[in-house]
């Protein structure tokens, strides 16, 4: 089952980043809470996201805190699994987002500042020519990942840019090789580490 959660933008809510974290942690305790009823396992939980969104899925995994005050929170926010799409790993200078999160708390959900043995197992897509998110960033990650006992697998893509990914459905000029490329090594990925997967 694949379930799209919305969660709070500056264009529309006025809300800053610190939200889009949170509401990522409401989204996965909501999954579990109402897991019986949806018909999932609790315990195969997997976030993803692009950009922004990958930026979200990769604090669900990642961040400590950050939580809806009102929330059981004997309930895991933690997915069981990431798989993320150009996702912005580092708010500080070397990285997106300092501008939005502001100097004074540029690593509260800076993911590559809060590495920690148990991490759920990431994959990565990313394009070297990145210009928004710099590959460097990605790059950086993974090593404190592995560094650290996680499993994270890194998949760049030479001379891409930010977005490279989208199909067709999105960019009307593109092809989708490249992103059935992308949900076919995803769904490798999962197998590996014991997801059910109906293709």
């Amino acid at each position: 089952m694949a379930i799209s959660a919305e969660y709070r933008v500056r264009g529309k809510h006025k809300t800053s980043p610190f939200e889009c974290v949170t509401d990522g942690k409401s989204a996965i305790r909501f999954l579990r809470a109402h897991a019986d009823k949806l018909g999932i396992n609790p315990n195969k939980i997997i976030v993803s996201g692009a950009s922004a969104g990958g930026h979200v899925a990769a604090c669900t995994g990642v961040i400590k805190g950050f939580d809806e005050a009102d929330e059981d929170l004997k309930i895991s926010s933690i997915p069981n699994a990431m798989i993320l799409f150009n996702p912005v790993v580092d708010t500080t200078e070397k990285g997106y987002g300092i501008a939005k999160v502001g100097k004074n708390r540029k690593t509260e959900i800076s993911p590559s500042h809060h590495v920690v043995e148990g991490i759920p197992p990431t994959l990565i897509f990313h394009g070297t020519a990145d210009q928004s998110v710099p590959f460097e960033n990605v790059e950086r990650f993974t090593k404190l990942m592995t560094e650290m006992g996680n499993t994270c697998e890194l998949i760049p893509f030479e001379g891409k840019g930010h977005g490279f990914f989208n199909g067709s459905y999105f960019r009307k000029r593109k092809t989708d090789d490249i992103f059935n490329n992308t949900m076919n090594l995803s769904l490798e990925f999962l197998k590996k580490h014991n997801f059910k997967v109906i293709e």
